[in-house]
């Protein structure tokens, strides 16, 4: 596999070796001893899976210590852009993001760490989206800050005015109005 380094220390992206021949393709999507190497000491716990049409927008989200979860994500069907934000309280990099395309075309894998919120963008007809944690999910530790913040300035290649959004995520505070439970 191949870990490209992002602008912010942490945030990786990772291609896979993909074996293609006149049958399909073959690609190992993790290897616990690579990744603990490569990227991270990492004890996945929990894995998630998501459908979503074109314009759905979900995040962007966190879990509040100590339920707090490192995320490694991808995009198995269609094309998503997914995004990290660092919220850890004096980190250099407070409010940047880092995004990335994810789609079954590229088979590219991102890694959030702890003390980032994440959040996606569907950009095809329809997304199937997998993502395993490193911690269970807590409902009570839910957090979030709104997704179509413009002091973010993330460009999520759709027009927010029209995208899909949960109730909850409407509700969402604005990073200036947030207080962070992350520390750097």
């Amino acid at each position: 596999m191949n870990v490209i380094k992002t602008a912010i220390e942490g945030v990786v992206i990772i291609e896979p070796r993909v074996f293609k021949d006149s049958r399909g393709y073959f690609f190992e999507s993790y290897n616990k001893s690579v990744f603990d190497r490569e990227v991270a000491p990492i004890e996945f716990v929990q894995d998630n899976e998501s459908c979503s049409s074109y314009g759905v927008m979900r995040g962007l989200h966190y879990q509040r210590p100590p339920h707090a979860q490192s995320k490694l994500v991808r995009c198995v069907r269609g094309r998503v852009l997914d995004v990290a934000v660092d919220i850890r309280k004096g980190s250099p990099t407070y409010g940047q993001h880092v995004a990335v395309e994810l789609s079954e075309e590229n088979k590219r894998q991102f890694f959030i760490p702890r003390g980032f919120a994440h959040g996606f963008a569907v950009l095809s007809d329809t997304a199937v989206f997998q993502y395993k944690c490193d911690n269970f999910y807590a409902p009570e530790a839910d957090g979030g800050i709104s997704i179509v913040d413009p002091s973010l300035g993330i460009d999520w290649h759709i027009d927010p005015t029209h995208a899909l959004l949960s109730e909850k995520d409407t509700l969402q505070p604005l990073l200036k109005d947030f207080e962070s439970p992350f520390t750097f």
